[in-house]
């Protein structure tokens, strides 16, 4: 299948899908990471080609509930959120009307959630074997959800507060943004798997 993956520059869910014979693009206003098939532009020029699957990751700064104190309603930065999530909800809908088989958005706990029609599947990187905690929903048109493929809190026996929270953890830097909002190859692997074997 093609398949794009829309504000992406790390190459990991592209990578997941080029992996198992797909003809799979990442798509990012900057270069990508590690080469590879990407279409640096806006996404909605790469969206408007023809796809079979779409995995839609927007910018969640300006709508993570953790941005609360910066964008909450009476703060400065209010209306770039407002300006986000007009944006966003707008793109979403185009990605489910371009695509041709399904269309995943991938955003965590965020003022999105509320304004859209498909509740969210939530997922955490221990589902698919990472020992780490990171809340995110996806949204899913004619996709069906993921199922987990290695809960390592299952496995481990570990408690929920055993789990490491890395990602918000993270310390400042250049490069914090960035990796932060990486998917992790886990779950990348599991959308490839489950999603790439839909016949199109």
């Amino acid at each position: 299948m093609r398949v794009l993956v829309a504000c992406e520059e790390s190459g990991m869910v592209r990578d997941a899908f080029a992996a198992r014979g797909h003809d799979a693009w990442s798509n990012d206003l900057k270069p990508a990471r590690n080469g590879g098939k990407h279409l640096q532009r806006d996404c909605l020029d790469a969206i408007d080609l023809c796809w079979d699957i779409i995995i839609f990751h927007p910018e969640c700064t300006a709508l993570s509930l953790s941005g609360n104190r910066h964008f909450g309603r009476g703060m400065p930065r209010h209306r770039e959120r407002q300006d986000a999530l007009l944006w966003t909800r707008g793109v979403w809908e185009l990605i489910k009307w371009k695509a041709r088989v399904g269309a995943c958005m991938e955003n965590p706990a965020s003022v999105l959630w509320d304004a859209i029609t498909e509740k969210p599947q939530w997922i955490q990187p221990n589902m698919f074997g990472h020992p780490e905690q990171k809340k995110t929903g996806l949204a899913l048109d004619r996709l069906p959800p993921l199922k987990p493929t290695k809960d390592v809190l299952l496995e481990m026996q570990l408690l929920p507060r055993s789990v490491t929270e890395r990602v918000h953890r993270m310390a400042p830097g250049p490069n914090r943004k960035r990796d932060r909002s990486e998917t992790y190859r886990g779950i990348a692997d599991a959308m490839a798997e489950q999603w790439g074997a839909i016949l199109a």
